[in-house]
């Protein structure tokens, strides 16, 4: 592990190597990654996310990092119009096999994303792999796509702000505090914030969900 608690700044050339390198992370280890997580339970999450959403279902989604179509599946089967966006190939092309959803290929860190389009992001364990300098950029990007009152819900590994490379992929490890000012200057409202797994001691819960709206 490359952590370092004070990142430099990095150039254009830097963030598309720190990109690319995530992704092919990902590209290489896309079954095993899929039998991994596909029988996870998130049903915490799913139930944060969706009980912040204003008005009569069903919800526009956008299933950022969508992986290899695990929650893109679950928000279809409750009739939702579920997207997904994920920059590798192999997990765009897992998930539209098995969700059916329509699915973007794109970089977190080049998203273009259609104005006012989505009533909710899931953002589950994605976000973190955005470096902290392109944090700001990404996140009014993720405000813009959604619909006035829309709902970001983001679940990351925390941390004390560390970021680097671990195992070829970018991750950074926010505490709570750093989260909430990243995500509010971006123009969000904290709805809820909860760490997870349920049901453990605090220094064994090792995952910070929160859940944000539009202003």
């Amino acid at each position: 592990m490359q952590y370092d608690p004070h990142p430099k700044s990095y150039n254009a050339e830097q963030i598309r190597h720190l990109s690319a390198t995530t992704i092919a992370y990902y590209d290489r280890f896309a079954r095993a990654f899929w039998d991994g997580t596909q029988h996870h339970d998130v049903s915490q999450n799913y139930l944060a996310f969706l009980n912040a959403i204003e008005g009569g279902p069903p919800y526009s989604i956008l299933d950022l990092g969508c992986g290899p179509g695990r929650d893109l599946s679950h928000f279809r089967s409750l009739g939702h119009e579920a997207v997904g966006l994920d920059g590798s190939q192999q997990f765009v092309a897992m998930a539209r096999a098995h969700s059916e959803c329509e699915i973007l290929h794109q970089d977190l860190l080049s998203m273009r994303l259609p104005k006012s389009r989505f009533d909710g992001i899931f953002a589950n364990a994605s976000l973190f792999h955005v470096p902290s300098q392109e944090l700001p950029r990404v996140l009014l990007e993720l405000f813009r796509t959604l619909k006035p009152r829309g709902v970001l819900f983001s679940s990351n590994p925390r941390g004390r702000n560390e970021e680097g490379f671990s195992d070829d992929r970018y991750a950074c490890f926010f505490d709570l505090d750093t989260w909430r000012d990243y995500v509010t200057s971006a123009g969000f409202v904290e709805l809820d914030h909860y760490y997870r797994p349920p049901g453990l001691p605090r220094d064994r819960q090792s995952w910070l969900a929160t859940v944000w709206r539009k202003t």
